[in-house]
């Protein structure tokens, strides 16, 4: 697999966020893409970074 796997605390802390705004961010269906997997709520990296990407990219234009 490879891929590194993030969790909320992670992500939280990547984004520059609380877990509390994050887990309103999933609420509100604006968070990076992001699975259950055994009843836990977790990132593919490469989904955050991509998310990271495209508000800089959207704040450009």
């Amino acid at each position: 697999m490879g891929e590194k796997i993030l969790f909320i605390r992670d992500v939280a802390e990547k984004l520059g966020r609380t877990e509390a705004q994050l887990r309103w961010m999933l609420h509100q269906g604006t968070a990076p893409k992001s699975a259950v997997i055994g009843g836990r709520r977790c990132w593919r990296e490469s989904d955050v970074d991509a998310f990271i990407d495209a508000a800089f990219a959207e704040a450009a234009s």
